[in-house]
Formats: structure tokens, C-alpha cells, sequence
């Protein structure tokens, strides 16, 4: 395995102190006001500070510094974490969707307050609690984005919209598509991109160009870029997910399969599948 390069890593340094300080600073305020909200805040902070690979703030970086932006604006900064916590909003409630069990090596945050339900014997159904949870912990850290970006511009603005909408696009299609079984190629390279790739690589790239400079006309250059390395990034993830090691991954190898995800691996397997081999992966 291959270190980070130098620039990533103070990157990351940066977003995590200042994902580690907005949410050190909430936390004691919200718990100040009701002892009971420590444990959402703990969840919280443990999936946005806990791990990640930090890339979509290290695109966001060097978009806005590709643009015109200065490398030491606090700005982008801000920019680059709010992407941690939009992540961290569809990881939340991609693992109540996906019945995952486990994330970055740890239990997901939707079982571990099902857990605690039954511990402590609370009334009502376990299950519905620990979904509700997690859903609103999701919804925090989606508001907690938001607040991170009052600096952006119209079009700006205007383009974090139009991403956070196909996140949810995409996400509804992955759904619909192991629902249906889905497995034409097409179809699966679109969810696949719309799911994931767009948002971690391209319009991080298009949102620090437009946070350097609103009439920046690099998008489609980025775009050039970024589209088919994003939809690389979501390939790689289908393969790890599919004969990765748990160990390294931190969650389980084989949800994808099980669940019936319309990923292009799945579909690629379909098309070249003997009649004997597509009843097996059925």
C-alpha cells in the first residue's frame, strides 16, 4: 500500500481540525442544554471524524485552487468539510437502507442505538428507535453542511443543490434497482455515477471553482476530468466490495451481492454468465 502524497495529507489535516472544532464546540453546546444528547453527537463525530478518505475535500481544494483560489483561504477549508458531513448524512442513512451491519470497522450507528434500546429496556419497537436515530443524526449532519457554506455565491449555491439532488437521485435508483433486480449495463453505469461518482470527484471540483471565482469557465474542463474518474473511483468500490478484505475495508465484503446491487461488476458478471452461472447469481 502507497503513503499519501504530502498535499493530501495536510488537506485532511486541515478539514478534520475544523470538522473536530464545529463539532466539539455543538456538541457542548446542545449537551449543555440536555445531558441526553450526548450519545447523537458521539455517533456524529464518530463517522465524520472517525475515518474517511477525505477525497471530495481534496478535489474541492484543488478546484478552487485551479481556479484562482489562494491555498491558504479558510474558505475552502469550510467547503471541503461540508462534504465530509454531506457524506456522512448519506452514509447514515445508506446503512438503515442497505441493513448494513458495520462501517469503517465499526458497528453502524443505526444497530449500535438498537442496541442501547434493548440494554436499558426502553418501551416501543428497537428496530424503528435505532432507524429513527440514526435518520436524525443523518439530518443533523446534513443542516451542520449547510452552515459550513455561507460564503458561497449564487451559483454556487445553485451548483450545491443540484449536487445534494442527484445524491438523493441516485441513491433512490440503487434502491429501486435491487428492487428489480436490475442488471442492464446502462442503466447501471448511470446509478453507478449518480449514486457516488459525480459527488465525490466532479462537482467537488466545479463547487472550489466556483467558491475561487462565480465566472469560472472551467467546469466543463473538470467535468472532462472528473466524470470518468468518479465513475473509476465507484468501480474500484464495487470490486472491493465484492472481494475486498473486511479487515481493510472496515465493513463486510458481500452486502452488495447479497442485497442485489445494480452495480456494472454485477452486470458485466450477467452478461458474460452461462444460463448454470446467472441462476447462481440470481
Amino acid at each position: 500500500m502507497t503513503s499519501a502524497p504530502a498535499s493530501l495529507r495536510d488537506i485532511a489535516t486541515r478539514v478534520d481540525n475544523r470538522l473536530r472544532a464545529l463539532l466539539t464546540e455543538e456538541e457542548a453546546r446542545w449537551v449543555g442544554f440536555d445531558a441526553d444528547l450526548a450519545t447523537p453527537f458521539a455517533e456524529l463525530t464518530r463517522m465524520v471524524v472517525g475515518g474517511g478518505k477525505r477525497l471530495r475535500p481534496v478535489f474541492t481544494y484543488w478546484g478552487f485552487v485551479g481556479a484562482g483560489g489562494s491555498p491558504t483561504d479558510p474558505r475552502v477549508i469550510d467547503a471541503g468539510a461540508a462534504f465530509e458531513l454531506l457524506h456522512a448524512f448519506a452514509l447514515f442513512h445508506d446503512d438503515i437502507m442497505d441493513g448494513s451491519v458495520a462501517r469503517r470497522g465499526a458497528t453502524t450507528t443505526h444497530e449500535s442505538m438498537q442496541a442501547e434500546h434493548r440494554a436499558r429496556r426502553w418501551s416501543g419497537d428497537a428496530r424503528r428507535f435505532g432507524d429513527g436515530a440514526a435518520i436524525l443524526i443523518g439530518d443533523l449532519s446534513f443542516v451542520y453542511a449547510d452552515m459550513l457554506l455561507s460564503h458561497l455565491g449564487p451559483r454556487g449555491w445553485q451548483m450545491w443543490n443540484e449536487l445534494r439532488v442527484e445524491l438523493n437521485i441516485g441513491q433512490y435508483l440503487d434502491m429501486l434497482g435491487s428492487a428489480q433486480n436490475e442488471r442492464r449495463p446502462e442503466k447501471a453505469a448511470r446509478i453507478c455515477r449518480y449514486k457516488s461518482g459525480k459527488y465525490t470527484i466532479e462537482r467537488p471540483l466545479h463547487l472550489g471553482a466556483l467558491l475561487a471565482d462565480e465566472a469560472t469557465p472551467l467546469l466543463e474542463n473538470y467535468s472532462a476530468y472528473g466524470l470518468p474518474l468518479g465513475d473509476a473511483f465507484q468501480l474500484r468500490d464495487d470490486v472491493l466490495g465484492a472481494f475486498g478484505d473486511s479487515a481493510v475495508t472496515g465493513k463486510p465484503v458481500g452486502d452488495d451481492l447479497r442485497e442485489a446491487k445494480p452495480t456494472p461488476l454485477m452486470a458485466l458478471a450477467m452478461s458474460r454468465a452461462t444460463q448454470s452461472q446467472r441462476e447462481v447469481l440470481s
